[in-house]
């Protein structure tokens, strides 16, 4: 678990911290240089869940090696099939990470919700419901493994 302290709010205790792959995680694909490292060291603290539609077939192969929980969606309606995921977690445990239309009920709900900008883009309605925006999703994960970094961004 990490805890949060964010001077004006209330204390966040994250347990679980649910991604998106294609566009967040990876680009075309592939992993993004990085973010493997960063991983295997976030899930000696919390539970990390995949959840993607894995359009190049290819999650799977390249999470190999990091504790994580990998979870292929169905085609059609991802958004309400995350939510449904998220929805077992409990929304004041979790933190997500995500870009795409897809992920907008995940960013909503979340204790902590990232959006990142990459090579892909972003949907603007994630972005939205996004409390952080980073145009990198290492910046993103390193603000979890820096909370500090997350109290000067959210304090009041």
């Amino acid at each position: 678990m990490i805890t949060i302290e964010i001077p004006g709010r209330r204390v966040l205790r994250i347990e679980h911290l649910v991604l998106d792959f294609n566009g967040t995680l990876a680009i075309d694909g592939k992993l993004i240089e990085g973010v493997r490292e960063r991983l295997q060291q976030l899930s000696t603290q919390l539970m990390v869940h995949v959840i993607t539609t894995d359009t190049f077939g290819t999650a799977t192969h390249e999470l190999r090696g990091i504790d994580c929980k990998v979870k292929i969606l169905e085609k059609g309606r991802q958004d309400k099939q995350k939510k449904i995921y998220i929805n077992e977690l409990g929304k004041n445990k979790y933190a997500a990470i995500g870009n795409g239309y897809n992920d907008w009920q995940m960013l909503k709900h979340a204790a902590l919700s990232i959006a990142t900008i990459q090579a892909e883009g972003a949907s603007t309605l994630s972005l939205k419901q996004a409390l952080i925006v980073c145009y990198n999703v290492n910046h993103a994960l390193d603000l979890l493994l820096n909370p500090n970094r997350l109290a000067a961004t959210l304090r009041r």
